[in-house]
């Protein structure tokens, strides 16, 4: 399953902004610094950050008088924030990958696992970790999985003190809430940004090298303001409450620098692959081998001869795989016409390729049988497909 390169157009022709991975190193030359002095005035302080101290920083049934003035928020915002960090830095390490590079990473578990981005460790035959207090280890690679760029060290035994950083609920997390990162950018060890989440659902490309033309994608990324730059590749996005909510991993720039736009490997995703990678050393994921429009646009439905743009419209499919033997048409390669247009999943309604993506990454195991509707010709038809693990 994966869309194809042709209909990679979707997701890189926006104003040429380059998706780069946040490879941790250190600058060739001094980052120029600028001191920034903010100021709080009574008007800045919305109810909504308002809701969000008193959510996460008051005592259960508490609540703020209706009068109480803005700077005190402010305030109470302030002493969220460092309440995170001293409860969360701890737990965050620095990672040297010598000849590599560098990058963070967060402790996982009491028995020294920690987590962190593939790419930060990959091509690293030697691994050293530093904790926030300044201790030392080596640690061992145990597992990592390409298409969602997260890997799992393991080192010998956590400093004193050290406990694993609660992991938080994907369901949960709402476009506009405070998020901290927490991380060693261009080397700044245990450095703090705050920030929103700025969007929800967005995808990740696959670092994958594929013969076959199609491409993989992880769905369900966050998308945050928070500022992520060259090193913060691994670290954590914590809500203001301490917990995971996503692993840093990648920015969108033009510059190389952070702009506003990084990505966070979803908490679920944590959830779903790492104790896999513990276990395996790797992953498996569910698999239909066939590529898909990525989203159909007006001018697309018409050329392609559709009845409606919400669906995931079927390009090709891949000789022998699941998609293949269940009998899903793909598009004719000369016209893009004649194509299955997926509508739903086991009775869930699709209405772009991100959604079956979503639902196959996240809903669905190696070996189930699914249901799969689509439009044919005009007619809707349920398909069954027994699922496959991806090559």
């Amino acid at each position: 399953m994966g869309t194809t390169r042709a209909t990679a157009k979707n997701q890189i022709m926006i104003l040429s902004v380059i998706l780069i991975i946040v490879t941790a190193c250190s600058p060739a030359a001094p980052v120029n610094t600028v001191p920034i002095v903010a100021t709080a005035e009574a008007s800045a302080v919305s109810p909504t950050l308002l809701a969000e101290v008193e959510s996460q920083t008051s005592e259960p049934g508490a609540t703020l008088p209706i009068n109480v003035p803005e700077a005190v928020a402010a305030d109470d915002l302030q002493a969220a924030i460092i309440g995170v960090y001293k409860q969360a830095n701890p737990a965050v390490v620095y990672i040297i990958v010598p000849s590599v590079g560098s990058g963070s990473g967060f402790v996982y578990s009491q028995d020294g696992y920690i987590v962190t981005n593939r790419h930060v460790v990959e091509g690293g035959r030697n691994f050293e970790v530093v904790f926030a207090n300044g201790e030392r280890q080596r640690a061992a690679l145990v597992g990592s999985d390409v298409d969602s760029d997260l890997a799992v060290l393991q080192v010998d035994r956590l400093p004193d003190g050290v406990e694993p950083l609660p992991l938080g609920d994907s369901e949960g997390i709402q476009v506009g809430q405070f998020v901290v990162a927490i991380g060693n950018p261009f080397g700044e060890q245990g450095s703090i940004s705050l920030g929103i989440v700025s969007g929800v659902g967005r995808s990740l490309p696959s670092q994958r090298e594929t013969t076959s033309g199609s491409t993989y994608s992880l769905p369900e990324v966050i998308q945050t303001d928070a500022p992520i730059n060259p090193g913060n590749s691994g670290g954590p996005l914590l809500n203001l409450a301490g917990e995971v909510l996503g692993i840093n991993s990648a920015i969108a720039t033009t510059t190389g620098t952070n702009s506003g736009v990084g990505f966070s490997i979803p908490v679920s995703a944590v959830k779903l692959i790492v104790p896999s990678l513990i276990e395996d050393g790797e992953y498996a994921y569910p698999y239909m081998g066939a590529g898909f429009d990525g989203e159909v646009t007006l001018d697309e439905q018409s050329a392609y001869g559709l009845p409606q743009t919400q669906g995931a419209y079927v390009i090709s499919v891949t000789a022998g795989s699941p998609a293949d033997e269940a009998g899903l048409i793909p598009a004719n390669a000369n016209t893009g016409r004649g194509g299955d247009l997926v509508i739903a999943m086991d009775g869930r309604s699709i209405v772009d390729f991100s959604d079956l993506n979503s639902y196959l990454v996240f809903h669905t195991t190696v070996g189930q049988t699914i249901e799969i509707t689509v439009l044919r010709d005009g007619e809707s038809f349920v398909i069954p497909l027994t699922l496959g693990a991806r090559p």
